[in-house]
């Protein structure tokens, strides 16, 4: 049998997420593990305590009264730049000359009128040309999104090499980050941010001309809307409505009020006494200890759904950064909501990116935080959506759900600062 020794290479497949740093959600740069075992970027932990008098884990929240040292991790930061490197080169177009295009196959001939005149393209309508225009956008926010984890890729050219020696005689201190050539890095990030802000400024006016364009509808369209809504699933009253009171009632019939479990608490949550409201600790609890406790600051409903129809409603004004969604009792308590392939969510990142998570894959939404966010589980056809509700209920996403497993109302709150909360309320008849 082959040992390490003997330099046998052992394929091992990585995605982006089991190198990346939950707090910038990019690859790991300089990374350092702290004492509990969990791992970020130094320059992210460093942001992220500032002048704090209590440097705890964004994590777990474990941590301690002295500020920690924080050392490189190299063999994190051999991965992440062995996967930075792999990813390159399958990004990398194929050398050689492209095979030139195969001709179209002759045709009939065309009376000479007909070809010495271009074909006029069908006039498009406006909403067909808003939607084009929308796509656009998307795909210019991924655009920049795709530079901007570029950007935090670790360098490793010879200038970084000179750096990590500097370091070496000046007792730890990186002077590289007083640069010129960081400050102009910051400048371009800061622009980037900037395009990024004003392109997600377009993208939800564009989202909300479409809103608006669907309240109003003629009565054709209306009977097509429900006609969609009929065939999702959704009852007809789920087309955008005015009406504040009708639109209490829209899901009452599948309304619900789940409770948190207390034993699925990780030590930096408590719940409140009609177990409908989670809250950030100001001092860790001491629970007793059980396999079913979070080590994150997530918490399961002891409601579980196989089958049938389900809504209930969240408010999160209270909470900066947030996932709510459903989760397998089996999910790993270790890992974060929507990171696994037994958790669906929506998470607001509280740098105005709302996503969905699904099947450990990634979706942005929009650029605005819902206030309170509403949940349809409809486990008879597989499907999981979310609604903005405020003055209309405004779908903010859906996906498909397995009913392999009963699933749980799941919650996720991140953030250091305690008193963020979470609250699940009632759906008003």
């Amino acid at each position: 049998m082959a040992s390490v020794d003997d330099g046998l290479a052992v394929p091992v497949w990585l995605a982006e997420d089991d190198l990346g740093c939950i707090i910038c959600q990019g690859l790991l740069a300089w990374p350092v593990t702290l004492p509990c075992g969990h791992s970020f970027c130094r320059g992210c932990l460093q942001g992220l305590w500032g002048g704090r008098h209590r440097w705890s884990c964004p994590t777990c929240r474990e941590g301690a009264a002295q500020p920690l040292r924080l050392r490189k991790n190299t063999l994190l930061q051999d991965l992440a730049d062995k996967y930075s490197h792999a990813a390159g080169q399958l990004q990398a177009p194929p050398a050689g000359p492209a095979p030139p295009a195969p001709r179209p196959a002759p045709g009939p001939p065309r009376p000479a009128a007909a070809a010495a005149q271009p074909r006029a393209a069908a006039p498009k309508s406006i909403p067909e040309a808003g939607r084009e225009l929308a796509e656009l956008v998307e795909r210019l926010v991924d655009i920049v999104r795709s530079l901007q984890k570029q950007r935090h890729l670790p360098e490793s050219g010879p200038q970084n090499k000179l750096n990590v020696l500097g370091m070496a005689f000046s007792g730890g201190v990186d002077h590289s980050l007083t640069s010129p050539k960081l400050a102009t890095s910051n400048r371009a990030e800061e622009k980037m941010r900037d395009i990024l802000h004003d392109l997600e400024d377009i993208r939800g006016k564009l989202q909300e001309s479409f809103t608006l364009q669907e309240s109003f509808p003629g009565k054709e369209l209306r009977e097509e809307q429900r006609q969609v809504k009929a065939r999702e699933g959704l009852p007809s009253s789920a087309c955008p409505r005015t009406d504040q009171s009708l639109l209490a009632s829209r899901f009452v019939q599948w309304a619900i009020s789940p409770t948190f479990d207390p034993g699925t608490l990780p030590c930096n949550l408590e719940v409140s006494e009609d177990r409908r409201k989670v809250t950030v600790c100001h001092i860790e609890q001491h629970y007793a200890w059980s396999h079913d406790r979070f080590t994150t600051c997530q918490v399961l409903c002891s409601q579980a759904f196989s089958s049938g129809q389900h809504y209930w409603e969240v408010d999160t004004q209270q909470c900066s950064h947030w996932a709510v969604g459903v989760a397998s009792w089996g999910m790993s308590r270790d890992q974060i909501l929507g990171r696994t392939t037994d958790s669906w969510c929506v998470e607001w990142k509280g740098t105005s990116q709302l996503s969905m998570w699904h099947m450990v894959k990634e979706t942005v939404l929009s650029a605005e935080k819902p206030r309170v966010v509403g949940i349809w589980l409809d486990l008879e056809r597989g499907k999981l959506a979310f609604y903005s509700v405020a003055n209309q209920e405004t779908l903010l996403g859906e996906c498909p759900v397995s009913a392999s497993s009963t699933l749980h109302p799941a919650f996720w709150l991140y953030g250091l600062d305690s008193g963020n909360s979470l609250t699940i309320r009632p759906v008003k008849a």
